[in-house]
């Protein structure tokens, strides 16, 4: 998925460079802006003979898709690398974070400002805010344990769900901002480096400095055109909150920062070294996946948790017939908790919630039968592809139920191979929540080599097929396999170039 939370926070802490109007006479000393950083250094994640993204006049779409963040006992092995950016309000913030995005050009980037952690004000609290007699600057005013939860979980790559604080009633809003999948986290606030624990996930720590007069004129701007406010209140808060604020508990700071950025997001110098820095540190963390697949487990037996179809005539006549894959669904359902009817014995009503995810494209496939058997079952789906330079497995979208933690989820692909594709699906499944003994892989058929990568990594994970092949070719193609299964089914050819298919059914 693109990256959410990349929008600039409207808090009462919040910076932002100065738009257009009279008072940017105040600020014509800043220095011009230079037309752009230098180069970024792609990482080896991204194709090398073509951009990693595609720009059209409405938007962006990235072809990149994010490596694997997690081992071969699909343990998150590299967490989120996270950038902290501290100032006083209005200091420029959220123009540096914006100009570091923009010059990682990469998808997996998330911006998370602290100005979505305010407390919820009560009644007195929020008179006293329409009086600007509240301390929107004060440490008191964020609920730092909620800020220190989440950002942990999404360092550890965990899906997240962000509060989306309403500035005009001072109280968060029913729906909370789903984010998940980021490689690179960049945290704003006036009281970033406030917290002690919240100092520990910084993996880098950036002081933007200001000068006051500047922040003062961005703030009036801000707050008179933005949200309404008359310049007396907007001076009067400022003198009596933001100013002593900064003085007490945000310039202090900068003492634990690694680096200070003069000027904010005109210092083309110093967010270029944060920039090259990032990518560094990015390419540091680059694991090998597949190979290492391939080369595992060789020779030990086959796990418990793998169920085998019964290798009947019938079984055999059907391996080349699509009705196969609702004999699959259903073989698969017997081992749920089952509500039984007193009607002809037959399945009625199932105890729980199921959500079918197929692995795109081949998995989808399987969704018809899977649809045939449980009419209401939702639909989620996950897109991973192979990286033609690197060979791992890459993960470019998803779309997933809401609340999907506490339902039993098929997991679908065609054929199984090495197992790094069905190993990522399972993983980001784990990342939101799911548990790993209420998952069930689904193929049709699958080598031993990737049925032992699944299971060593999630032993409790329900793996079901109707045939297991023993080997693989030197491209990790199933031998004897069913060829490209997502090919046949669409009627597409495959790229002779490829390690293998482009929807990870032969992984």
């Amino acid at each position: 998925p693109p990256p959410a939370g990349r929008g600039p926070p409207s808090g009462p802490g919040a910076g932002g460079a100065a738009g257009e109007g009279s008072l940017d006479d105040l600020l014509r000393h800043r220095c011009p802006l230079t037309p752009s950083l230098s180069p970024r250094k792609r990482t080896t994640s991204q194709s090398k003979t073509e951009p990693p993204l595609l720009r059209t006049n409405k938007r962006t779409i990235y072809t990149a898709g994010r490596p694997p963040w997690y081992n071969v006992t699909g343990t998150t092995f590299k967490e989120a690398f996270v950038i902290g950016l501290c100032g006083g309000s209005a200091s420029g913030k959220t123009t540096v974070a914006n100009k570091i995005i923009e010059a990682l050009d990469v998808p997996w980037v998330v911006l998370l400002s602290m100005d979505s952690f305010y407390k919820v004000l009560s009644k007195d609290e929020q008179e006293q805010a329409a009086r600007n007699e509240y301390n929107f600057d004060h440490p008191y005013a964020f609920d730092f344990e909620l800020l220190v939860n989440i950002l942990r979980k999404l360092k550890k790559g965990k899906s997240i769900k962000v509060p989306v604080y309403d500035f005009t009633t001072h109280s968060r809003r029913k729906e909370w901002k789903t984010v998940y999948g980021a490689n690179v986290v960049i945290f704003e606030g006036i009281l970033a480096f406030a917290n002690k624990e919240l100092l520990k996930l910084l993996d880098m720590k950036v002081f933007v400095d200001t000068d006051s007069d500047i922040r003062l004129v961005r703030r009036l701007k801000r707050d008179i055109t933005e949200r309404g406010r008359d310049i007396g209140g907007v001076i009067k808060q400022y003198n009596k909150f933001v100013k002593p604020a900064f003085e007490q508990y945000i310039e202090p700071t900068v003492q634990v920062a690694d680096i200070v950025v003069p000027r904010g997001g005109e210092n083309f110098v110093a967010l270029d070294l944060i920039v090259q820095h990032v990518h560094s540190q990015l390419e540091k963390r680059e694991i090998t996946v597949r190979s290492a697949l391939a080369s595992a487990h060789q020779g030990q037996p086959l796990p418990r948790t793998l169920s085998v179809l019964e290798s009947t005539p019938q079984v055999r006549g059907m391996h080349t017939i699509i009705r196969l894959m609702r004999l699959l669904i259903e073989h698969a359902l017997s081992f749920l908790p089952l509500k039984v009817s007193g009607h002809r014995g037959s399945t009625d009503v199932c105890l729980f919630q199921i959500t079918g995810v197929s692995i795109l494209r081949a998995g989808e496939t399987m969704e018809q039968a899977l649809m045939a058997v449980c009419k209401d079952i939702r639909l989620g789906k996950i897109l991973i592809q192979t990286n033609h330079q690197t060979g791992e497995p890459e993960l470019h979208y998803l779309r997933l139920p809401k609340d999907i933690s506490e339902d039993y989820v098929i997991l679908m692909d065609s054929t199984v191979s090495t197992g790094a594709a069905a190993l990522m699906a399972v993983r980001v499944l784990l990342d939101h929540d799911v548990q790993e003994d209420k998952i069930f892989l689904l193929s049709l058929l699958m080598a031993e080599m990737g049925v032992h990568s699944v299971a060593y990594a999630f032993p409790k994970v329900r793996i079901i097929t109707t045939a297991v092949d023993k080997k693989v070719n030197d491209k990790f193609h199933i031998i004897p396999g069913i060829g490209n299964f997502g090919d046949r089914y669409f009627g597409t050819d495959a790229p002779s170039d490829c390690y293998e298919s482009d929807e990870g059914m032969d992984f």
